[in-house]
């Protein structure tokens, strides 16, 4: 009996960390993965659709949102929606007078755009476990006659790291552009060729721009990864911690869980703007003239 309760609990956990992936079988064609085993039989031809479904989602809430409020903008008393906007506009803005140095006008854009979008995309954490995945199913049993126990069916994009990867990899991709278009394609080589070690001597400069390609490199290569993985590791075990929450008794469930929402909602933000400041920080170095 307790060998089944934990194979059970098993299922369960394995169940809401999968996401519902729609690709090519090598033998079965195109089609929804009803297993982890088919999903990972598909390869990189195949995409998480919940992933996307939801992160594109929550980007067109936040322009419509963001859209609604400058159109409806008043210089009087301003109403709370406003407010709001207004306070995480200022908040940016001055993040971005405080740490960038250069002379674009994309970066404030950019930036508000990427700690809102995330912050919203964390935000779904908060929903209970079981209340949309359950939805799902009964849709996709009751509408396309699938087995409810093979629709899956996850809302938080922030914790498949193909997100935010994706995210990362854009950024590091603007970070290229910047550098070549501040400094020139030879600044830019150079600045990885001839840093850290630099010496006055030639001979000496020229032996060592192999050390600083390693080094120079490794740590810039090292940008769009932990980018990526310290937002989707930290989201992953929160997602993780209220998965195995709602294994406990219903009674111990809201013990628990409401201390651990009330301490994510701090996890959630602080993931938004780390990612958001070292994008900041990122860009800000890319324009730099050393």
């Amino acid at each position: 009996m307790a060998e089944q309760s934990v194979v059970s609990s098993s299922e369960y956990i394995k169940h809401h960390l999968t996401n519902m992936t729609y690709g090519h079988h090598p033998e079965l064609g195109w089609k929804l993965a009803e297993t982890a085993e088919e999903a990972k039989a598909m390869g990189f031809n195949a995409f998480h659709v919940d992933s996307l479904m939801w992160s594109i989602g929550l980007g067109i809430l936040f322009c419509l949102v963001f859209w609604s409020v400058a159109r409806r903008a008043t210089t009087g008393v301003p109403g709370k929606l406003q407010s709001a906007v207004e306070m995480i506009i200022e908040f940016v803005d001055t993040s971005v007078r405080d740490t960038y140095h250069g002379t674009s006008k994309l970066i404030a854009p950019l930036a508000l755009t990427i700690f809102v979008w995330i912050f919203l995309m964390n935000l779904m954490d908060l929903i209970p476990v079981d209340f949309i995945p359950v939805l799902a199913a009964k849709i996709g049993e009751s509408v396309f006659g699938m087995d409810p126990h093979h629709v899956y069916f996850k809302i938080v994009p922030t914790t498949d790291p193909n997100i935010t990867l994706g995210m990362s990899l854009s950024v590091f991709a603007l970070i290229i552009f910047y550098s070549i278009k501040e400094k020139g394609l030879g600044g830019f080589v150079g600045e990885l060729a001839l840093n850290p070690f630099n010496p006055s001597n030639p001979v000496a400069k020229v032996l060592l721009i192999p050390f600083n390609l390693i080094l120079e490199l490794t740590t810039f290569l090292a940008r769009p990864i932990s980018l990526a993985l310290r937002l989707f590791g930290n989201m992953y075990a929160g997602e993780l911690i209220f998965i195995l929450l709602a294994l406990l008794p219903f009674y111990l469930q809201w013990i628990l869980s409401v201390p651990w929402a009330i301490f994510h909602i701090l996890i959630i933000t602080l993931q938004a703007f780390i990612f958001m400041m070292l994008t900041i920080v990122y860009m800000s170095m890319a324009s730099e003239k050393h």
